[in-house]
């Protein structure tokens, strides 16, 4: 066996650049680069291999924060359709452990990204090292632990010909289209850098097919008699349908049948957005038309989603006595939720198959119901396009108002990022998804923070794409590290700072359960009665953008962010864009984002001694028997 000596760091750095996926013919990259923040843990090992590395193997990207260099490659997973991803090496200690968000976050949204956090010594010679936990119950757990319950696929390398199984297993999962997720090899530090006669065998090139599933006879025609026994289907359209490229049989099929579609947060884009049978997102931040079907359905074809609790309306959603669900997707845990009648299959495959089947049973869901649905559809965007009214241009925007105007300056093929906060509830009732890129809300997690890094890991991967992402003053503050990355790789990304002063979507949320927006305010503290109810703080995100080396734009009234806006789109650095947002009109105002048009269970006191409370306590009783379990 032809041998060649390298360190383990150097091996793991050869073999990655040389694993690619491949799917419909099309192959590229499966790990496209590293991201890194360099400490004792990882820098003689990794940091030397990256070193000596070929940049055009390996590219090399510079992070701020640890759970920031997660959320960027997980975006540029999603932007690439889950084909090709990032690795991120840390340090042992906090560097590991600020990756166990980014990494839950990845791995509920079903995207790949390795993860190589470094470790403790295998020899335990130094020992405890630097940052080491110590455990006297057990003498094997590290931090990088903490990783398992979040990870897809988790090994620690303590010996280097460990890593010529761990590896090929580790691509197995980031490219397995039902098990992706987060992968971790854990790197004791004194391994990294051992040296070991490595078979250059290990180091071919080798290409991981992506898998199209095709569904079981028997389940299919079990999914035809289902379909062609209902009137009145809803297509509930998941973020699998665009990681299986499903769209166009989406429609197709939506086309042939007369079935309504409506989109979860990661579906959305899944059918464009002005298509007549496409009725806007659905659930608690659904559209009312979308809503409406959804409650009256007699068969809910759920096509590639995880059926969260915001899609189903914590289970008071699918409210037809007689409904019925068909599932599909390429992991059997999703296909049977709700009871359903699963065709576990990839959605692309299914969806051309099942055309083909109700086209020859001659089906299509009853006329009026597609004509009401369409009917719906039409009163829904009346009610869009009064939030995005603008009676005066010299005004300050309301925050619907702003994202009107952000969908006027974007191109149909650009990219809005977006994840926590009120903004994901306005987007899905009001955003006209144009493009199957178009719309990247982060909502399986809804993690702030995610915005800013999420922003440079699409716009990496969509180089012909402008990237905007939507930040609020809370995500800024939490997580604006990443800005620096992006300046320094000058990547004309535009962030739009909406300054609203403090947590507004929990906020509301607050009022609504009666805790009062308690903490939930960025002002000073009262002296009178010790609570946050004094001025606003003289937080200003523009200034700290500008310092960070962004080119700001700051705009007081629509006309001015309008300008600013496409400025910002042509501006080939980072860029931003600062509005102060004028407070949430009544529903129904000009201006007004739409209210929920449904349910989400976020319990409330069962006693308490304010009113505000006491009444909301009430509204919940009032919802929780509308629950009821599919069985």
């Amino acid at each position: 066996m032809t041998t060649v000596r390298l360190t383990t760091a150097q091996a793991l750095v050869r073999y990655l650049s040389a694993q690619y996926t491949e799917r419909d013919g099309t192959r590229r990259r499966l790990v496209e680069r590293t991201l890194a923040i360099f400490g004792h843990g990882n820098v003689a090992g990794l940091g030397q291999a990256l070193d000596q590395a070929d940049p055009a193997e390996m590219p090399f990207l510079q992070g701020r924060n640890e759970q920031a260099m997660v959320h960027a490659a997980t975006a540029y997973a999603r932007a690439s359709d889950r084909a090709s991803t990032w690795a991120v090496t840390t340090s042992i200690g906090p560097g590991a452990t600020n990756l166990v968000t980014g990494a839950a976050l990845a791995t509920v949204n079903r995207l790949p990204v390795l993860l190589l956090p470094g470790d403790v010594f295998a020899t335990r010679v130094a020992d405890p090292v630097l940052q080491q936990l110590e455990l006297p119950h057990t003498a094997d757990t590290t931090v990088n632990d903490t990783l398992r319950p979040v990870s897809r696929f988790f090994d620690r390398i303590w010996r280097p010909e460990m890593l010529l199984t761990a590896a090929p297993q580790a691509m197995r999962v980031l490219t397995d289209p039902v098990e992706t997720g987060a992968v971790t090899l854990a790197l004791p530090q004194d391994v990294q850098a051992e040296a070991f006669d490595w078979p250059v065998e290990f180091f071919r090139e080798r290409t991981w097919h992506i898998r199209r599933p095709a569904p079981d006879e028997a389940e299919l025609a079990a999914a035809a008699r289902l379909l062609t026994s209902a009137r009145r289907p809803v297509i509930v359209a998941g973020g699998g349908v665009h990681y299986s490229g499903a769209e166009a049989e989406l429609t197709a099929f939506a086309e042939a049948t007369g079935t309504p579609v409506v989109e979860t947060q990661a579906g959305k884009g899944a059918i464009d957005g002005r298509h007549r049978l496409n009725l806007g997102g659905v659930g608690h931040t659904g559209t009312a038309a979308a809503d409406r079907a959804a409650r009256e359905a007699d068969l809910v074809i759920a096509v590639g989603t995880r059926l969260s609790d915001f899609t189903t309306a914590s289970s008071t959603l699918f409210a037809n006595p007689d409904v019925a669900f068909l599932g599909i997707n390429v992991a059997a845990f999703d296909a049977a939720k709700l009871a359903a009648e699963p065709l576990v299959a990839d959605a692309r495959t299914a969806l051309a198959r099942l055309r083909d089947a109700t086209a020859e049973a001659g089906w299509t869901a009853d006329a009026a119901w597609t004509a009401r649905a369409e009917a719906d559809r039409t009163a829904w965007q009346q009610v869009v396009d009064r939030a995005h009214l603008i009676p005066s241009r010299d005004a300050r925007p309301t925050q619907a108002q702003l994202l009107g105007l952000l969908e006027e300056a974007m191109a149909d093929t650009d990219v809005v990022i977006n994840a926590a906060g009120s903004a994901p509830g306005d987007l899905h009732r009001t955003w006209t998804a144009r493009d199957r890129l178009q719309y990247h809300v982060e909502y399986g997690f809804s993690c702030m923070g995610y915005e800013i890094p999420a922003a440079l890991g699409a716009a990496v991967a969509l180089p012909d794409r402008h990237v905007f992402a939507l930040v609020g003053d809370g995500t800024y503050l939490m997580n604006p590290g990443e800005i620096v990355t992006a300046v320094q790789e000058g990547v004309p990304v535009t962030y739009v700072l909406v300054q609203n002063h403090g947590y507004a979507s929990i906020g509301g949320l607050s009022e609504q359960v009666g805790a009062r927006r308690f903490g939930t305010a960025y002002r000073y503290r009262d002296d009178a009665d010790g609570r946050f109810t004094g001025g606003p703080l003289p937080v200003d995100l523009a200034a700290n953008a500008e310092s960070l080396g962004v080119k700001v734009w700051r705009a007081s009234t629509a006309a001015e962010a309008a300008e600013a806006l496409a400025a910002a789109r042509a501006w080939p650095t980072p860029s931003a864009v600062h509005v102060e947002v004028a407070p949430a009109a009544a529903p129904g105002d000009a201006g007004a984002a739409p209210a929920a048009e449904a349910w989400w269970d976020v319990p409330v006191a069962e006693t308490s001694e304010t009113p505000e409370t006491q009444a909301a306590r009430k509204t919940y009783e009032s919802h929780k028997p509308t629950q009821r379990r599919h069985l």
